[in-house]
């Protein structure tokens, strides 16, 4: 009988400390503020089954929103793993908000391709590490408006496309090519400069129907803009849905973009926040990133686990002559409330 009873309290103990270890394993989180569709929910849904921590995952449309927000919240962000774009990395760094990063800790570090690492922003990549990067540049329906007559950003321009251009909601892209076509440094801090750039938005807004970074191939597809500012793997996304719907590398020079992983200074779940980047950053999350959601992975192993259709495709892999004429956004300092100014005073016209 005492055996009976032992072995009763020994399996009650073990069942008991299994639950209380499931209940501990079930109340691991990893809270994410990321841009809207950038991880597909499928490889969300994997990471929680092979490690048993919980993903929530909120979204923003720009930086300026997502800046925003984490000022606002100060020392109660909620977020441990948050995705920047390049040129708020520097100003997210210089501003106390992120913490210093230990590649050591995550195994598959090498597979980011080394022309990626260590840019002017983010020296030695000591905040930040590239997520997704890519060009914008003009998405055209060529059913509706012949290929050959959009060559660079200054067709956006053209009266007889009134009612008929999208932008994206991001107040550097948007300057950027107005900076661009003024002969200006798309990184300008000059006021004067950047007013001159808002002047010649002003005189675009006629033409434009929609501002849009949620899913910008959307209005292309279903036919509520033919011309426009894109990013290539929206445009991939959305020739895939039309196949009128078209991706031009302007004569000008791309807007070269790169979105990155960041952990912010406040973050409680770090250990998470590594585990998921390590996570995202094998070739095999890579592939399935590329494929749902059209975006260029910086990752070495992904291209041979592509179809050749896609691996070899120049716009979901832009050329190294269109990257290397893109001009890649930086911090631009206090100079961004000036761009926020008359990037306010442009949207409210």
């Amino acid at each position: 009988m005492k055996k009976i009873i032992a072995r009763a309290i020994t399996s009650l103990f073990f069942i008991t400390l299994s639950l209380f270890s499931n209940l501990s394993f079930a109340k691991e989180k990893l809270y994410v503020y990321n841009w809207t569709d950038y991880i597909p929910s499928s490889l969300i849904a994997e990471f929680t089954k092979e490690t048993g921590i919980e993903v929530i995952y909120s979204t923003f449309e720009s930086n300026e929103e997502m800046y925003a927000k984490l000022k606002l919240l100060s020392q109660n962000t909620g977020y441990d793993l948050v995705f920047p774009s390049s040129y708020y990395v520097g100003k997210m760094v210089k501003e106390g908000m992120l913490q210093p990063l230990d590649h050591n800790k995550l195994s598959n570090f090498k597979q980011i391709p080394q022309h990626l690492l260590n840019k002017e922003f983010d020296p030695n990549n000591r905040y930040s590490l590239p997520y997704v990067y890519g060009l914008t540049g003009i998405g055209v329906n060529a059913e509706e408006i012949p290929l050959q007559n959009i060559t660079g950003w200054a067709d956006l321009w053209n009266p007889q496309y009134k009612g008929k251009v999208l932008l994206t909601s991001d107040a550097r892209e948007v300057f950027h090519i107005a900076l661009l076509l003024n002969g200006k440094s798309p990184n300008t801090t000059d006021e004067a400069e950047i007013k001159a750039a808002y002047e010649r938005l002003l005189a675009l807004l006629p033409n434009v129907s929609v501002f849009n970074s949620d899913s910008p191939e959307v209005p292309y597809v279903q036919g509520e803009v033919s011309l426009g500012m894109i990013w290539n793997g929206s445009a991939y996304l959305g020739n895939k849905e039309n196949n009128h719907i078209r991706f031009v590398y302007p004569k000008e020079g791309a807007i070269f973009w790169m979105d990155n992983y960041a952990i912010p200074k406040t973050a409680k779940n770090v250990a998470n926040a590594y585990k998921f980047i390590d996570f995202l950053l094998r070739p095999e999350s890579a592939k399935v990133v590329v494929e749902r959601m059209g975006f260029s992975m910086p990752n070495e192993g992904v291209k041979a686990l592509l179809d050749p259709s896609i691996a070899d495709n120049p716009v979901l892999f832009p050329p190294a002559e269109e990257v290397e004429k893109g001009i890649l956004q930086g911090d631009v300092g206090d100079a961004v409330d000036i761009y926020e100014k008359y990037w306010n005073k442009l949207k409210t016209n």
